[in-house]
């Protein structure tokens, strides 16, 4: 059996795709760090009661995380193995436009919230904004897949949709912001 600890990071340090080693405090190791911690939260809100489309998408989403993730921990751009494609982010466009069609328009900030649900994808997407500054960052001193930085940005536009649409299903109505 293979044991899950190494202990070759004890030393501070991990691996990356390729066998280069580098500091846990790489910018890179904290851009796919928080990815993680996106698709972790996402296994929270899979663990309530969604409706089957909703849970399918977000299992999707887990998914293609996980190449983001692969593909953040890969500095060697000619290895196009586990790469962020247009077709993802396409993906995420389309699911975008379909649920909402669900909605109103609104023309307001809205408060997070709503069930324990909509609540949960709304932490997610506050997690994606913040994964999406780690990739932006690390885009600014080093070559990344460009791709990854614009499907982590729509990702958050999707989380957003999805908990108005749990909300909505549920007959909770959005909470405006007040000033």
């Amino acid at each position: 059996m293979v044991k899950i600890y190494t202990r070759t990071g004890d030393d501070g340090s991990t691996g990356l795709i390729g066998g280069n080693r580098v500091r846990k405090s790489s910018p890179r190791i904290i851009a796919y760090g928080a990815v993680d911690e996106l698709n972790s939260s996402l296994g929270i809100a899979l663990s309530l009661k969604l409706d089957t489309d909703i849970a399918d998408l977000l299992t999707k989403i887990q998914n293609d995380l996980f190449v983001v993730g692969a593909d953040l921990a890969n500095p060697d751009l000619k290895n196009i193995a586990n790469r962020v494609t247009d077709d993802m982010i396409q993906f995420l466009e389309s699911s975008i436009d379909k649920l909402e069609l669900e909605l109103s328009p609104i023309s307001y900030f809205i408060l997070p919230g709503g069930n324990q649900m909509a609540s949960q994808v709304h932490m997610a997407r506050a997690i994606s904004r913040r994964a999406e500054t780690c990739i932006v960052y690390l885009a600014e001193i080093e070559e990344i897949n460009k791709t990854c930085e614009i499907y982590i940005n729509r990702l958050a536009d999707l989380f957003f949709v999805i908990a108005r649409v749990i909300n909505k299903r549920k007959t909770i109505k959005d909470i405006a912001w007040k000033k």
